[in-house]
């Protein structure tokens, strides 16, 4: 019955103002990056939070029109309710007496979501949902179960017996001792929770199904069991399925190694995860953060999918101690290395929407202008160090510049700013490319052009970026 109402709910909403007719899906052509009606497109975003849905009205406007203004195409969305600003709700009614009744929904909470859809797809902004973010459910830092709907002691559904769940969870949500996230029948078949988790899941899909701009992730940077992920990836395809939907789905693990195990549970199975979320690897930095980034696409070359980093970490003054510089190098690294998707994370741990994050998104939309990302490929050999004049015999070790070249094409180079405040230099390989060749300099810290430069092919050449920053470089054969 409940798929024949999803199937009813999106043959009403067809004709509705979304710009989107059809879904993503990996490109035909180049399966490493994402397409809308068959054409290639490249994601890149960032934003204040990471579950905009629940902001006001008129901040949530604000804050998707800045994002669109500056060339970006993508936000994150968890469903979490746990109330961080003191706006978000949760999912459920709350009665007279104070306590939820997990079987009735709070309206509020949905109107958000919708208008929250709505207002993405108007904007064409894609959106990648996290179902589940195990932080909602811990007591570790704030007590947020202890607020919790389903917390037995906050609803009238069920008791701590009933459910398998203890009063309290002080532990960091990594240990993976939260009840909540051992329900499903190959793990403790808990038939009292479940059917509640379920019934949110399939609320969400009545809303998202209607839309084409969505992709489905489980977790938040999780540590559960395998079978948890695999449930709830296959709920979603069969719902979708059943609405007459192919949607695209995935699981974000917590192992800042994109090498370790866990990630394999992904990476091995596309049979069931679309695309993979490879964001933890932005705890990484300089050629750590490349070479893994790269390990993951010689993993994935025999079943190529799109790689999205939706959670770009840096931002000077946060926990773990990254600066500013760091948010700006793992984005553009991430884009020349083949990144299917990329969105700034949300303050204290990342750049959001800022005017560096800002920058940067104009940044990148200026270099793709010039030549298509996935025309690219990530390539340590077409640059080599500069010193004292003279071009040295080995590729680039550091981290004083990252490159991608499109054979008989072009080379674009990204040079992260010189600590020492110097002017970065870099030897290109334009062998490849006779004859008369055009560059151009963009400037990562303004998003804007630098300037532009003639030079002959066939050759390696050295070049000095404009002044001290963030700056990349494109050469192309002229036209």
């Amino acid at each position: 019955m409940r798929r024949l109402v999803i199937l009813l709910l999106l043959l009403g909403s067809m004709g509705r103002g979304s710009a989107m007719a059809q879904g993503l899906s990996p490109w035909a052509e180049n399966p490493w990056y994402w397409s809308q009606d068959g054409t290639p497109v490249l994601l890149l975003g960032g934003s204040d939070d990471d579950n905009l849905f629940q902001w006001p009205e008129a901040e949530l406007i604000a804050q998707l029109d800045r994002i669109a203004d500056a060339g970006g195409n993508v936000v994150r969305n968890t469903m979490s309710d746990r109330p961080d600003k003191g706006f978000e709700v949760y999912p459920f009614l709350k009665l007279d007496n104070g306590k939820y009744d997990l079987a009735q929904w709070n309206p509020e909470y949905w109107e958000r979501f919708d208008r929250f859809l709505e207002e993405t797809a108007r904007r064409e902004i894609f959106v990648q949902i996290e179902i589940w973010d195990r932080f909602d459910y811990t007591d570790s830092g704030q007590p947020k179960w202890q607020s919790h709907p389903y917390n037995p002691a906050n609803n009238i559904n069920y008791s701590y017996e009933e459910s398998g769940f203890a009063p309290r969870y002080p532990d960091h949500p990594g240990a993976n001792r939260q009840a909540f996230f051992f329900t499903t029948p190959e793990q403790r078949d808990n038939k009292v929770v479940l059917p509640y988790q379920r019934r949110f899941v399939e609320r969400m899909l009545e809303s998202s199904l209607k839309y084409d701009h969505v992709l489905y992730c489980i977790d938040n940077e999780t540590s559960a069991e395998e079978a948890w992920g695999r449930y709830w990836a296959n709920l979603i395809k069969e719902q979708a399925s059943a609405a007459g939907k192919s949607v695209n789905v995935t699981e974000m693990w917590d192992d800042w190694n994109l090498q370790g195990g866990q990630h394999r549970k992904t990476f091995d199975h596309p049979e069931l995860y679309d695309f993979v979320d490879v964001s933890q690897n932005n705890h990484n930095s300089g050629r750590v953060h490349w070479d893994r980034f790269r390990w993951v696409r010689e993993y994935l070359s025999d079943r190529p999918r799109p790689i999205n980093t939706t959670k770009t970490y840096g931002a000077s003054g946060n926990k773990f101690g990254h600066t500013d510089q760091d948010g700006v190098e793992r984005f553009w690294r991430h884009l020349l290395a083949g990144a299917a998707s990329m969105r700034f994370h949300r303050p204290d741990s990342g750049l959001g929407i800022n005017d560096q994050a800002v920058a940067s998104i104009r940044a990148a939309r200026k270099l793709e202008s010039i030549i298509a990302l996935w025309d690219l490929e990530p390539d340590d050999t077409v640059v080599r160090p500069v010193v004292e004049g003279r071009i040295q015999p080995d590729a680039i070790s550091d981290n004083s510049a990252y490159a991608a070249r499109a054979e008989g094409q072009g080379v674009a180079v990204f040079l992260p700013a010189n600590p020492a405040g110097e002017n970065a230099v870099v030897a290109v390989d334009l062998t490849d490319l006779e004859g008369r060749l055009q560059g151009r300099w963009i400037d990562v810290d303004s998003g804007e052009f630098g300037p532009e430069l003639d030079c002959v092919g066939g050759e390696w050449r050295v070049f000095e970026a404009p002044r001290a920053g963030n700056w990349a470089i494109v050469v192309t054969r002229a036209k």
